[in-house]
């Protein structure tokens, strides 16, 4: 391996742990901070009031949701070059379904909610749906955005488990590590098709192994790095 590969590997898994935590960290105080609070579960009429009434704290959401799933771009590519050499074709196959994950986010969360604030905006064109009618095309949005979000874990499991299992054969990071990651995505990816055939809000639990994972895994390459010089295809 030359020089200047392991210079890039290395520079690599630095931008690719910052991307982790960012995503991660970023994430977990979106949830408690954005604009899931307005959305009022059975309540239409409720969800519809909040949002026309906090629309920038919505707009802000749709923002962050596009800058999140453009770190994704950035944490995929990053690991595609530090895990390239251990099995080129694994490594490409994860980083399309991480950027698989990145485009189906963007088209719905994104899109979506800019197409919720075009039918509260109240433009002409609108003038033909009453306010019922609107309201009940913005429950909808919503709740096609939650149901693409299975598909986006989906794709989000089946990209990081290929990537944990290229890091445990390269041993650029602890194999427990690796294995831990393989583990949490495994019961991410379970869990996602447990609730699209049973839909159940106590099944997002099952994504609190794989938020772990993030976490460590993204301080590990951002603080520690990875050791290229025993990445061997063994």
């Amino acid at each position: 391996m030359t020089n200047s590969i392991c210079t890039s590997q290395i520079r690599a898994a630095r931008i690719a742990g910052a991307a982790y935590f960012i995503i991660i960290a970023s994430s977990i105080l979106f949830m408690i901070l954005g604009p899931f609070k307005l959305i009022v579960k059975g309540n239409t009429e409720a969800t519809f009031l909040n949002i026309s009434a906090n629309e920038l704290l919505f707009r802000g959401g749709a923002i962050y949701d596009l800058a999140t799933y453009a770190g994704v771009v950035i944490l995929s590519v990053a690991l595609f070059v530090v895990l390239k050499p251990v099995n080129k074709n694994l490594a490409l196959v994860a980083m399309l379904w991480r950027l698989g994950e990145a485009v189906l986010g963007c088209l719905t969360a994104v899109l979506g909610s800019l197409t919720i604030l075009l039918l509260l905006s109240g433009k002409d064109y609108l003038s033909a749906f009453g306010a019922e009618q609107r309201q009940a095309l913005v429950s909808l949005l919503l709740d096609v955005n939650s149901a693409a979000i299975s598909i986006v874990f989906v794709f989000l499991s089946l990209g990081s488990i290929v990537y944990c299992y290229l890091f445990y054969r390269s041993r650029y990071i602890p194999r427990v590590l690796a294995v831990f990651g393989i583990l949490a995505f495994a019961i991410t990816l379970v869990g996602t098709f447990a609730g699209i055939l049973y839909p159940n809000d106590a099944l997002m639990m099952f994504g609190a192994p794989a938020i772990l994972f993030e976490i460590t895994i993204g301080l590990w390459l951002w603080i520690k790095g990875i050791k290229v010089e025993q990445g061997e295809n063994t």
